[in-house]
């Protein structure tokens, strides 16, 4: 009986034993393609975006300032002391008709610091506005799109490891160029969205802030302005008087010639006395 049970097992463990051993490459390289493609958790580490929300946020600022471009230097230093920097700036007109615009790029973290900065600078806030996109959905896609194709990607290089004539080897380092394509697009986007995410835009625009008509601020008397504004109406005045001889000088004859000739006419009308009458 032991003869026969053995007899009967025999066939069985040799199948056993050659469908282990077919087995174990796949086994091999699903556990390297497995041990190769990055944890999702990897992905979150690389792109570096903590928190539960992944928001893009931006903001506008219009002002009016005394000195525009001065405002414009002040809002780059604030900037620059914040950890950020400078997109853009321009400046632009004369002295009294200045203007400024810049956009500026500060850490996320410090968003709301620099607004209530560049909110103190001198000068008087016409406009403000804050917006936020959340692209949370967005990221979380563009991970799980990239943990696939990486996964994909460690298949593609166990299967080339197993080609073995070069129709295949060629047909699949095509695939694997194509997939290693997408990783890069993929890795693109999510580092374009982490940027943007972990520093936040603001956008100001800086015009001259002009003094009104009605304004009445009392000014310290100057003896030496009054003087002046003395000696000014002085020469005014003797302008005046100076042009009144000049005309009096050049025009002064005309009418005393008029008189002579009336004279003169009345005289030759006048007629002659009678003479008395001789005895």
């Amino acid at each position: 009986m032991r003869k026969l049970a053995l007899l009967i097992a025999a066939p069985l463990l040799f199948v056993a034993a050659c469908s282990g051993a077919g087995s174990s490459p796949t086994a091999q390289s699903r556990g390297g393609s497995e041990a190769g493609a990055p944890a999702p958790g990897a992905v979150d580490s690389v792109s570096g975006v903590s928190g539960d929300r992944n928001l893009i946020l931006t903001a506008k600022i219009d002002m009016r300032s005394k000195d525009p471009w001065a405002t414009s230097d002040r809002a780059q230093a604030i900037a620059s002391g914040l950890g950020g920097d400078v997109l853009n700036l321009s400046q632009s007109g004369t002295a009294d008709t200045r203007s400024a615009s810049l956009t500026i790029r500060v850490p996320s973290s410090r968003f709301g610091d620099a607004l209530q900065q560049l909110k103190s600078l001198e000068g008087e806030v016409q406009t403000s506005g804050v917006s936020a996109q959340d692209v949370t959905d967005q990221f979380i896609d563009l991970q799980a799109r990239l943990t696939a194709k990486q996964a994909e990607e460690q298949r593609y290089i166990a299967i080339l490891n197993r080609a073995n004539t070069i129709d295949e080897i060629l047909k699949v380092d095509a695939s694997l160029g194509s997939v290693r394509t997408q990783i890069e697009q993929l890795t693109a986007q999510i580092n374009s969205i982490k940027q943007r995410t972990d520093f936040s835009t603001i956008s100001m625009s800086i015009s001259t802030l002009s003094v009104l008509p009605g304004d009445t601020t009392t000014k310290a008397w100057d003896p030496s302005k009054t003087v002046g504004r003395a000696l000014a109406a002085l020469g005014a005045m003797m302008q005046v008087f100076a042009d009144v001889v000049i005309w009096l000088v050049v025009f002064g004859w005309l009418p005393l010639i008029a008189f002579a000739v009336l004279i003169f006419a009345a005289r030759i009308r006048r007629p002659a006395a009678p003479t008395a009458p001789t005895a």
